[in-house]
């Protein structure tokens, strides 16, 4: 099967049995699926579109969803063409608010700062990933009824034809959208800010591209932008602070999209040849919860904002890679009691921090002259130091510590830094001893007292002894899964209990 197969129902109250469904073929429910997959976890993505679009809403993963993918080995493989290399770089200017102050190099250590990866593009890559590792992609397949029963989840699937099935889940995962059916038929709230802009986008051919609005325009009746391409389509937004859309769910036409253009730039901008069209809004939603009983929502089903700094595709790709070792663990039946809920608990806060940074960057956005003082003070902050790092870590993602509850220990919840091993003979980093999806204890004044203890976990943690060459803050590090670190030696005798409550903490009981 490949990814483009289309499935057909299974005829009308037929039933489908399945560990995990994942409702949604984005990039977020695609490398899920992988995820889950990887820990050998049956995996069957019902997804509502009989085919990819090839549409790209987002083109920009962000460093620390570069650093991630890096983990699993995907990086190079969600650029097209040449990967960006890295090591030495310059400065990359990025903007908040529109306002293109920002150094994005300041604040990244390890691999490329932005990654250009158009949505559609990454989405296959991750597809083809989970077919290959054993997941099931049924395109044409749309939830609209779920039951949750006591050790499952039942799903009504219709087909565009009309026919109907059920699909039988120990487990459902909603990566369907903001407007996720997923979210809606389990009750989950959805609260936040509502709506108080409507803007429109839309990739379109420019009859004049020369004589278009350049880059970013801010003036008394909105904004426009322009991503110029003058020998094929152009993308271009319009931004009306005026009020939101009196109909979010309306079809846009290309007169509306040249209206609005044209309104607010104050000058004719004719076009042609759409091939995409959509409207957006600024609402700031998120769940509350992402989790209830076997239902659980990531990427925009758990949370949406205005589209600022390619940030959302890069919060669900996040979620996808916390969530699936946590749900892994589940289905496993090795998972600690309270494992799966702090996929909510480390994930939501990281939602709400760019919630907030969104809302803040629309209030400097108003076309207001009373904001013009502001805008220009803003700008000259962003060139001190401390400022540039702050915003710079906040968009990037640079700034995501997971609260462990644990805050003796000062590496705990930071992502394990891509150190440079020598294991035996044999030379590897971090990111590659994390590809296979397992926990690791790197034991760097090994082997010691601390690998024995590991080894009653040997079916889910592996033990490295390594050396490495750089400076390392801790003789030992547990590192999960998904990068971060769930405990740091400290040389003391008191290591050895230490381990063992974190082991048990994050990886359930040992192995009898």
């Amino acid at each position: 099967m490949t990814t483009d197969d289309v499935q057909g129902s299974t005829g009308q109250g037929s039933a489908d049995r399945v560990e995990v469904a994942i409702v949604g073929g984005g990039p977020v429910g695609m490398l899920l699926a992988g995820e889950l997959a990887l820990h050998g976890v049956g995996v069957l993505v019902l997804e509502r579109l009989p085919r990819p679009t090839g549409e790209s809403k987002a083109g920009t993963l962000h460093s620390r969803t570069a650093e991630t993918l890096h983990r699993r080995g995907l990086l190079a493989a969600v650029q097209p063409g040449r990967p960006a290399p890295a090591g030495s770089r310059g400065p990359v200017p990025f903007h908040f608010a529109g306002m293109f102050e920002l150094d994005l190099a300041r604040v990244v250590d390890e691999g490329p700062v932005l990654v250009g990866s158009p949505q559609a593009y990454a989405e296959q890559v991750f597809a083809d990933r989970a077919v290959a590792l054993g997941a099931r992609i049924e395109r044409d397949s749309e939830v609209v009824g779920l039951t949750e029963r006591g050790d499952g989840v039942e799903l009504e699937v219709r087909s565009s034809t009309g026919t109907t099935r059920r699909v039988t889940a120990g487990w459902c995962v909603g990566c369907d959208g903001a407007r996720s059916a997923v979210r809606k038929l389990a009750g989950i709230p959805f609260v936040g800010t509502p709506a108080t802009i409507s803007a429109l986008m839309g990739d379109v051919r420019l009859l004049d591209p020369y004589s278009a609005p350049h880059g970013w325009q801010r003036n008394e009746r909105g904004w426009t932008l322009f991503w110029t391409n003058p020998g094929g389509h152009s993308r271009v937004c319009s931004y009306d602070f005026t009020a939101p859309h009196p109909d979010r769910g309306a079809p846009v036409t290309l007169a509306e999209l040249r209206g609005e253009i044209e309104r607010i730039a104050g000058v004719p901008v004719p076009m042609d040849s759409p091939r995409w069209l959509t409207r957006f809004s600024d609402a700031a939603l998120l769940a509350e919860p992402y989790r209830r009983g076997r239902v659980l929502l990531a990427g925009d089903a758990a949370h949406v904002h205005f589209p600022m700094g390619g940030q959302g595709v890069n919060l669900g790709l996040q979620d996808a890679v916390n969530l699936g070792w946590k749900l892994a663990g589940e289905v496993a039946g090795w998972a600690p009691p309270e494992l799966l809920d702090t996929y909510h608990g480390e994930r939501a806060p990281v939602a709400a921090r760019v919630l907030y940074n969104v809302r803040a960057q629309v209030g400097l956005m108003l076309p207001d002259h009373r904001v013009d003082p502001l805008r220009e003070l803003f700008a000259e902050l962003m060139h001190l130091p401390q400022v540039n790092d702050f915003l710079s870590r906040m968009i990037s993602g640079q700034d995501v510590r997971y609260d462990t509850g644990d805050r003796a220990d000062p590496l705990v919840g930071l992502l394990a830094p891509d150190l440079r091993l020598k294991v035996g003979s044999e030379l590897v980093s971090v990111a590659e001893l994390l590809r296979a999806g397992r926990p690791v204890l790197f034991d760097f004044a090994g082997p010691s007292p601390l690998g024995e203890l590991a080894a009653g976990w040997a079916d889910r943690v592996d033990v490295v002894v390594a050396t490495c060459e750089e400076v390392v803050a801790a003789p030992a590090l547990l590192v999960r899964p998904d990068g971060y670190i769930a405990w740091s030696g400290r040389g003391l005798d008191s290591d050895r209990h230490t381990l063992d409550v974190a082991l048990r903490a994050w990886f359930g009981c040992p192995k009898a």
